[in-house]
């Protein structure tokens, strides 16, 4: 299985893995080796909160229980370099699962509960996943069901396992993650502290970030992981006397580990978890806890803005960072955080293939209200470029190439999308930056969010940033449509609040007064009840232009 798996991994230059490991950034300790190392020293300390489960396990409890479940793997035919579905909702389970499989060597391919058949067989089918992990019903739907069909689909799925009420046939995840009776916890150590698996090895798999298509898959190594996550802790200023937060999709990068789940533990901190992100639900979570860091998209973050500006509730006391990233946070929301929320905002660009950008904490409110940071490792290279992949003047705008220690150099066993992403070691994710003389990143959109009006290139997301200062305003995006001569022309769809139009002609006079040029300036606007988001709450502009298109025509 190891033989199969290197065979889809792209790596890096020898010289350079020397590089990273005589530089420090690489350790060569496994993930799971350093957290347990951490749990030695804090043993009796709370590591995991589900208040929507009833569950508190200390450090010592935790890894327990992850040893437990490494054996009960083992002992189901799994061995280290297989792989495993998990599509489990933020819970304990998932984290005391994730422990596990690490322990055992065998690779969790992160998914998500809103993940269907289609993502998920052809996930299962490229990864060679031998199990599908989810819980039994999420939000209405039976997983259940799904994992039979996908079981019934793909020769290589052969376990369907269920957290909650499994079907016949169907394996508990309950009783795979059960405690260890107490002569076991010693023996279990020290086998799996025997068993540790290279650190230059894979740790797990992440989903890419596209909105369209199949996620493909991205390999995490121990080492580069692990970097991934302590660098952006160091950023971050979490320390052990923090608690963190999930409630945004565990499954994704930014609240896995940047510093996310993996950083608290990686610090010896608490980590509360919850399956939901309605402020109603979850301030008072925040206020019980004592939670001092989180990680929201905008539209989870513009939630909690308006949810405190409406109530006051007085929950907010201890937290002390809100970092927002996944998209580009509007200006104009980025400077209420903490007038509002009380918390210092950590603006973050990154993508699970790598390149993590963080605003620092004792910026200028300038630069963390407006850009999105810079990079985080001293070892990460970037370049701005344009169509051609030739670097554009500084300040000009492109899209961003990246390398460095904790970028892989290509996804899981795909060349052709490799061919398309990866140029020299290089990443092109796509989106469209310009790089301030100070380091800053501002992100203007995707290329694919790129308008091309009569030749003249036009950042959607710039025009958003400025339609949110009208207003009523509380949801914009802004996407191509055809036009007969020009070849595209501006569309400006919106959610509003507390009235019901919004004209062209108030467009351009609120455009004009901050000398945004008439061609960027929106031809239709669209008034929705409800703009579609995608699994992870951003912004679905391939539905977008679709439904424009449909208008339009």
């Amino acid at each position: 299985m190891l033989a199969e798996i290197e065979s889809g991994i792209t790596r890096w230059p020898v010289e350079l893995e020397k590089e990273y490991l005589a530089a420090g950034y690489w350790e060569n300790r496994s993930l799971g080796e350093q957290i347990f190392a951490v749990a030695d020293n804090f043993p009796q300390r709370i590591a995991l909160v589900d208040p929507d489960h009833g569950i508190n396990l200390t450090f010592a409890q935790l890894t327990q229980r992850a040893d437990a479940t490494a054996a009960r793997l083992l002992q189901l035919g799994f061995q280290p370099g297989d792989r495993a579905i998990i599509a489990l909702p933020n819970t304990a389970s998932f984290i005391v699962l994730l422990l596990g499989m690490l322990r055992a060597g065998i690779l969790p391919v992160l998914a998500l509960p809103s993940h269907r058949h289609f993502e998920l067989k052809t996930l299962a089918s490229s990864s060679g996943a031998r199990a599908y992990i989810s819980a039994d019903v999420v939000r209405g739907f039976d997983h259940r069901e799904l994992g039979e069909k996908l079981s019934q689909e793909v020769p290589n799925l052969e376990m369907v396992i269920i957290d909650g009420d499994p079907n016949p046939g169907q394996l508990n995840l309950k009783e795979l993650l059960a405690a260890p009776h107490p002569n076991e916890v010693e023996p279990l150590r020290q086998r799996f502290d025997a068993l540790d698996p290279p650190a230059d090895q894979p740790a797990l798999f992440l989903l890419s970030g596209g909105t369209t298509g199949v996620p493909k898959l991205i390999v995490r190594t121990h080492n580069d992981y692990v970097y991934n996550a302590k660098a952006s802790l160091k950023i971050n200023q979490f320390t052990h006397q923090d608690v963190f937060l999930a409630v945004m999709p565990i499954s994704h990068n930014f609240p896995l580990a940047c510093p996310g789940v993996l950083g608290a533990l990686l610090s010896g901190a608490k980590t509360v978890i919850t399956a939901s992100p309605n402020p109603q639900k979850v301030f008072p979570i925040i206020k019980k806890y004592g939670v001092t860091h989180t990680a929201l998209v905008p539209a989870v973050a513009q939630s909690w803005i308006d949810y405190q500006q409406q109530e006051h509730t007085g929950d907010l006391t201890s937290l002390k960072t809100l970092q927002v990233g996944g998209s580009r946070m509007p200006d104009s929301l980025a400077i209420k955080v903490n007038s509002l929320l009380g918390a210092q905002l950590q603006q973050v660009f990154g993508m699970a293939e790598g390149l993590i950008n963080m605003t620092r904490l004792d910026d200028s409110e300038v630069v963390i209200n407006t850009t999105q940071g810079r990079p985080i490792s001293p070892a990460d290279e970037v370049r701005v470029v344009n169509e051609h992949f030739e670097d554009v003047a500084p300040g000009e705008e492109g899209e961003i190439l990246t390398r460095g220690p904790y970028t892989p150099r290509g996804y899981f066993a795909n060349p052709e999308a490799n061919e398309k992403s990866f140029h020299d070691g290089w990443y092109a994710s796509g989106d469209v930056i310009h790089r301030r003389p100070d380091g800053n990143i501002v992100v203007h959109g995707r290329n694919k969010d790129i308008i091309n009006r009569g030749g003249e290139k036009i950042s959607a997301e710039e025009i958003e940033s400025f339609i949110y200062y009208i207003d009523g305003v509380s949801r914009a995006a802004v996407v191509a449509m055809s036009h007969p001569v020009l070849h595209e022309d501006v569309c400006l769809v919106v959610e509003l609040s507390g009235r019901t139009t919004l004209t062209v002609s108030e467009t351009t006079e609120h455009l004009d007064a901050f000398g945004v040029a008439r061609f960027k300036h929106p031809a239709k606007i669209i008034v929705v009840d409800h703009i579609p988001m995608t699994k992870i709450d951003k912004i679905d502009k391939k539905a977008l232009r679709d439904f424009v298109a449909a208008q339009v025509d």
